[in-house]
């Protein structure tokens, strides 16, 4: 009964993560279209309110911050990930660990519904399509009622992709506009010479791909993380985790070819995210977000994640 009602909220989940991911890199592929591109989905992506909002956030941050722009954007992404998306990850954690822990339940009530079904096929005479359909029918309701109860529908758990996504997108075009010059001349002009290191101007992709692959890198180590905490993995989470790793390999050449504000951006917010995630595992931290226990915790998660990775 366990892998009957477990991969149908790991499934929503998982498919909402791909959806978004999908999403994502469809976005992406705009951000490397053409600045010069007339019309279309980019031009109106970036010339909305939601865009502009993003822009004036980054100009009230580093004018307020007095730093330079380069370390505007890293603490924007920091800022933004800490402030928004950690807490709705430490929700997400609330519901999946409620989810988790009624598995014992659902299957005690599948096996005492399963019997009510086989009584009921002998004294009916229900043939056994008919059987079949009258226990996946009440076992759905029973799982809802329980969902409800505890006020954890897995549907709640994907919240964290349907903000994410939207602000990684705003605040994306909001320095692609900085950086060619949509928004304000003079600001882009800062851009040009608002970087550090190999990647002085922000305006420009960064020729040495140095960005590019560090930010592949960084998201395949986060798929790899998640993967490795899987106890028990499906075929729909495998064929997740390949997608996921095709897409952390794709945007490596699509980061190469926009503005290293955006490529910057991107890599300071996948290794806060990935810091964050790690923190998640914490027993500690997860005590002091009120995240129940469940059978699969484990007391040290920073050494079974090295021990995974090194066996």
């Amino acid at each position: 009964m366990w892998r009957l009602t477990l991969p149908m909220w790991r499934g929503a989940c998982g498919a909402a993560v791909a959806c978004a991911q999908s999403r994502r890199l469809t976005v992406a592929a705009l951000f490397s279209a053409p600045s010069g591109s007339p019309g279309g989905l980019y031009e109106w992506l970036a010339q909305s309110a939601p865009v502009h909002w993003a822009e004036d956030g980054l100009v009230a941050l580093q004018a307020a911050a007095g730093l330079p722009w380069w370390a505007a954007i890293v603490c924007g992404a920091a800022l933004l990930r800490t402030a928004v998306t950690l807490p709705l990850a430490a929700h997400q954690g609330r519901l999946l660990a409620k989810l988790e822990n009624l598995q014992p339940e659902i299957k005690k009530l599948a096996e005492h519904l399963r019997y009510e079904v086989s009584v009921c096929e002998r004294q009916l005479g229900w043939s056994e399509k008919v059987a079949r359909f009258h226990f996946k029918k009440n076992l759905r309701r029973i799982i809802t009622e329980l969902y409800i109860r505890d006020n954890c529908h897995p549907f709640k758990a994907t919240l964290l992709v349907w903000v994410q996504i939207p602000i990684w997108v705003c605040v994306s075009l909001a320095l692609r506009n900085c950086s060619v010059g949509t928004m304000d001349s003079e600001v882009q002009e800062q851009f040009s010479v608002g970087g550090v290191l190999w990647f002085r101007d922000l305006t420009a992709p960064d020729s040495t791909w140095i960005l590019p692959v560090a930010l592949g890198l960084m998201n395949l180590l986060i798929v790899e993380i998640f993967a490795l905490r899987k106890l028990e993995v499906s075929r729909f989470q495998k064929l997740a985790t390949n997608f996921f790793r095709m897409v952390s390999v794709v945007m490596i050449p699509v980061a190469a070819t926009v503005p290293s504000s955006m490529a910057l951006y991107w890599f300071s917010s996948s290794f806060v995210g990935l810091s964050h995630n790690l923190l998640l595992c914490s027993p500690t931290f997860r005590r002091l977000c009120f995240i129940p226990r469940t059978k699969s915790d484990s007391e040290t998660p920073y050494r079974d994640i090295v021990s995974a990775f090194t066996n």
